[in-house]
């Protein structure tokens, strides 16, 4: 293959009480990427459309990534990628991770997949820290490996695949405000008491655990983040709100998708799941906040190749 179409997901990070280092693939919301084989060595971005990006690839999340894998291959051409951005920058989806994970998979299909996931995400930590101000693999791992994951570590880099239970569906809205990582990280504590640390990775362990034994209370019981989420709540408007409405109707938990705006919630079946929607927009409806609602299962494929 010259050339090929991919489908870069939007993911779900921190989920709750993992922050960091837990992450869940979200199905049909996603960037498109075509990524060629150019005569020129080395790699350029050609085309950007959606949001206003550098076409500069060394200022590029989806070029810098594409550089570092290229600087550990050898070959006489170059790459060429063109991006059809519909995750909105700042948007807590992982729009940056995204982009870093389209180009480095594109190009690896290209070249006959010589690199594993693993690695691919190792290259797509380059280009995420340009958004985020720091290397962290949360969004790229589940973009990567589909369905949840837990990145044990960055360096080296190892990543965990975390079953997910058959009827565990996402709702996410995002209220179109924009919060950048890079602040939404500054606004958070250095140190923690150890208190609220100790509730936390019992979180952690009891989610990792309902999810290999589909556990749907065991999840619900483990959804609460007492570390960050107090924190850039205040950031996002009518937070509290949502998260009551929410589980008021069904829903397992909510939570703050990433660095926010976004909002996520797990429900379920696909019932408790649309009437989590509904809840939300019964609130935002009535603000002069635009927003966007998705409803659909954890995608457990992560990135994939389009045809056409």
């Amino acid at each position: 293959m010259d050339s090929i179409k991919i489908l870069a997901p939007a993911t779900v990070a921190n989920v709750s009480c993992g922050y960091d280092v837990l992450g869940f693939c979200l199905d049909q919301v996603g960037d498109e990427m075509i990524i060629r084989k150019v005569e020129k060595k080395g790699i350029f971005i050609s085309k950007i459309e959606g949001f206003d990006l550098p076409y500069d690839t060394a200022l590029n999340v989806a070029g810098v990534s594409a550089l570092e894998m290229y600087n550990h291959i050898d070959v006489d051409f170059g790459f060429e990628i063109e991006i059809y951005k519909k995750i909105k920058p700042g948007s807590g989806i992982g729009s940056s991770a995204a982009s870093a994970v389209g180009s480095v998979f594109g190009m690896n299909e290209l070249l006959g997949r010589p690199f594993n996931k693993t690695q691919l995400t190792t290259f797509a930590i380059k280009g995420e820290a340009i958004a985020s101000k720091c290397e962290h693999a949360d969004n790229l791992a589940p973009a990567i490996f589909g369905g949840f994951t837990l990145v044990k570590s960055i360096a080296p880099v190892q990543v965990l695949e975390i079953p997910t239970p058959p009827n565990l569906y996402a709702t996410v809205v995002h209220p179109q405000i924009e919060i950048k990582t890079s602040e939404a990280r500054a606004i958070l504590p250095p140190e923690i008491p150890m208190d609220k640390a100790i509730t936390q990775w019992a979180n952690v362990g009891s989610l990792v655990h309902a999810l290999h034994t589909n556990d749907y209370q065991l999840i619900k019981d483990s959804l609460v983040d007492v570390v960050v989420e107090p924190y850039r709540s205040k950031l996002i408007p009518h937070f509290e709100s949502v998260k009551k409405a929410v589980v008021d109707s069904g829903a397992l938990g909510c939570g703050i998708s990433g660095s926010g705006p976004s909002i996520f919630s797990l429900s379920e079946g696909p019932e408790n799941a649309k009437n989590a929607a509904e809840a939300i927009r019964s609130i935002f409806s009535k603000t002069d906040i635009a927003f966007d609602i998705y409803v659909g299962k954890i995608n457990t494929e992560g990135v994939k190749i389009l045809k056409g």
